[in-house]
């Protein structure tokens, strides 16, 4: 299922962009909804281009449909990142700890100037291989990320502002 993520940031674009990439604002996206964990596992920099890796912890009831194939505390997963900040631009692969033959998903993230600071647009695609169940655990997950980012942009505008 492919999927785009609008985010209307009031703050400069490349102020943005460092927050994205800033440890002490990594670890706080466990305050999102349905996020147990944010562990930084790579935080690399070289120049303008920031090679990310951070383990997520999925958090939240699942109905006994979904528990029958996974186990809720294995539903762990890498995003592992390129942030080139000199052109705004991230590309991410999910890697899933646990059932990698279920899941996969990647994205691409840009940053663009606004007159009231920026918007960052998202764009992927999540697959999800289960039997009769796949389209609906892709929605939901899609309907996460949306709630997510919603929140992400309050943490940033909050992050930001202090």
């Amino acid at each position: 299922m492919d999927f785009t993520l609008h985010q209307e940031i009031p703050a400069p674009a490349d102020a943005v962009d460092a927050a994205l990439v800033n440890p002490e604002f990594l670890t706080r996206m466990d305050e999102l909804p349905k996020l147990g964990s944010a562990e930084i596992v790579t935080n690399a920099r070289d120049g303008d281009i920031v090679k990310l890796q951070v383990r997520y912890l999925f958090q939240a009831d699942l109905s006994a449909a979904v528990t029958r194939v996974v186990d809720p505390a294995r539903l762990t997963w890498i995003e592992d990142s390129t942030c080139d900040l000199s052109s705004r631009l991230t590309t991410c692969v999910i890697r899933p700890d646990n059932y990698a033959n279920l899941l996969e998903g990647s994205y691409e993230a840009t940053i663009s100037v606004t007159d009231a600071g920026c918007v960052r647009t998202v764009r992927g695609r999540i697959k999800v291989r289960v039997p009769l169940l796949g389209g609906k655990v892709e929605k939901a997950i899609v309907g996460g990320l949306s709630e997510n980012s919603d929140a992400q942009t309050a943490l940033l505008t909050e992050f930001l502002s202090a």
